[in-house]
């Protein structure tokens, strides 16, 4: 598989998200450029984001009246995650944080994975690091690895180091391949030790599966951390560590 086919396979993955089918079912876009199908990703979402504009609009309105604890029980009982999705990114952000902060994470997390982080991107930003932690740890456990990826761009170095606590070498390989922005890459790898990088390794060398998902992440590292870690490659077995020498010479 080409690198051009890993990010062609991993926008495949997040565009069966937005439409909420399988990836079988779009396995005939496997040869489309990753640019265009995260175009239409994108075009997709912001249809879906923008349809009643209006009304949601009147919606985070009126939400200015209620005290934040009160709609924070609202948003739970009454209008539920996708609903809080669509309104997240049309609420003042102060107001936004205030409720989120008061939200249980597992709600918390429903409403991440309706939502598009481009149009709550302060509110992200801005939510206490250890509701955010709870909401990755949340996340993980139910292997969504789609939607903390979307997420991790918005988030500031502080907090995805926290995050990075909770979430194992699997979960991290897998969550690399779906990751909304890929230049991200690098640097939240820097942020690991290497004894964590090795674990990403180990991880990969014991469950072939994992072999796409991290060439994939080695091709977006920079020259300088593929130096950094390149006397790592040696602990691993042989057809691994083939596999990801040709790739990375095919991006040299």
């Amino acid at each position: 598989m080409t690198t051009e086919n890993f990010a062609s396979q991993a926008e495949i993955l997040k565009l069966t998200r937005v439409l909420g089918t399988t990836p079988e079912r779009l396995s005939y876009l496997g040869n489309v450029d990753a640019v265009e199908l995260q175009a239409f990703r994108e075009q997709v979402t912001n249809k879906l984001f923008d349809a009643n504009r209006a009304a949601l609009e009147r919606m985070a309105m009126a939400s200015k009246l209620v005290p934040s604890p009160i709609l924070a029980k609202i948003a739970e009982k009454v209008f539920g995650p996708l609903l809080c999705a669509r309104i997240a990114g049309l609420v003042d952000v102060s107001r936004g944080v205030d409720v989120a902060k008061r939200l249980r994470p597992q709600f918390l997390s429903d409403v991440a994975a309706e939502l598009d982080p481009r149009r709550a991107s302060a509110i992200i930003a801005r939510i206490p690091l250890d509701t955010v932690v709870a909401v990755a740890g949340e996340l993980v456990r139910r292997e969504d690895w789609i939607t903390v990826g979307r997420f991790v761009g918005h988030l500031p170095d502080p907090t995805v180091r926290k995050a990075l606590d909770v979430i194992g070498d699997e979960p991290l390989i897998r969550i690399a391949f779906v990751l909304d922005d890929k230049s991200r890459i690098d640097h939240v790898l820097g942020l690991l030790s290497e004894a964590r990088f090795r674990g990403l390794l180990r991880a990969a060398a014991a469950d072939e599966d994992l072999w796409p998902p991290l060439l994939d992440l080695l091709t977006h590292l920079s020259e300088k951390r593929i130096e950094q870690w390149s006397h790592l490659l040696g602990e691993l077995p042989p057809a691994l560590r083939e596999r990801i020498e040709e790739t990375l010479g095919h991006t040299s």
